[in-house]
């Protein structure tokens, strides 16, 4: 049941904001459930997948997904990933509870002065640039996925609405789709680490499934000033949570014991 909570919980705002729920499961995860962080991290990626897919197609149904630009993101994250779920296992878990909160927070602060960018960058950008934002956006954000144990779309869909020009729910649609092969493969990296928590997986599954539906049916209900409020708290208090870690383990993340 505690399992089925978090996923439901993750699930709705995820569908909500157009990102996988890793920002929110990974610390339910870790402070709900007792997760290890890497475990947490490991695992969130099974969700994601699960919220990209379902999220995807709510979003494509109504019309707020690019598929060229998913398809490009999608392509670079993949080449990136499995370096980011490396990375991962290498560091200490309080360092890795550090960066959590940094990442977190740098989203949160660029959300926050996202309405007076538009004059820095001059409005919208040129068709090639977009592209090129796409491309490096892709290769970062596949890194971000595997190391964090997100889809990325906390920092995808800030960067697409800044400095692409893409709209807020549009941005969100192409997250939700590009976020599903990254994942994927991050997924199946941190569970041959060892960092996949399977007795969870099935309330975890069936939550976030439910969730993503009531999120996904919502969020073309709410303006998007609004819903980008929403996600700029939700940013902000997570990390601020994570920030104010004083104390954690630093065990460095290993095989599991049955495959060494």
């Amino acid at each position: 049941m505690a399992g089925l909570l978090v996923g439901l919980i993750a699930g709705s705002l995820g569908g909500l904001v157009g990102v996988g729920g890793g920002v929110i499961i990974v610390p339910l995860m870790t402070e709900t459930l007792k997760f290890r962080q890497h475990e947490a991290h490991g695992t969130s990626l099974i969700a994601v997948v699960i919220t990209g897919v379902t999220g995807s197609v709510i979003y494509y149904l109504h019309g707020s997904v690019e598929l060229a630009a998913a398809a490009v993101l999608a392509g670079m994250a993949l080449i990136t990933v499995r370096l980011g779920v490396k990375y991962c296992c290498f560091l200490p878990e309080m360092t890795l509870k550090r960066y959590f909160g940094f990442f977190l927070l740098f989203v949160a602060l660029v959300f926050i002065l996202k309405p007076f960018l538009p004059y820095v960058m001059g409005g919208i950008p040129p068709v090639w640039i977009r592209w090129i934002v796409l491309v490096l956006l892709g290769a970062l954000t596949g890194f971000i996925s595997g190391m964090m144990g997100v889809g990325g779309g906390s920092f995808m869909i800030p960067m697409m609405v800044i400095f692409a020009g893409i709209p807020q729910h549009t941005a969100q649609g192409i997250s939700l789709l590009a976020m599903i092969p990254a994942s994927l493969v991050g997924a199946w990296t941190h569970w041959r680490e060892g960092n996949i928590h399977v007795s969870r997986l099935s309330g975890l599954v069936v939550g976030v499934l439910t969730g993503v539906f009531i999120g996904g049916s919502f969020a073309h209900l709410i303006p998007e000033r609004e819903l980008r409020l929403v996600y700029t708290v939700i940013l902000l208090y997570t990390a601020l949570r994570y920030l104010r870690t004083k104390n954690g383990s630093e065990a460095i993340c290993t095989v599991e014991e049955g495959r060494r």
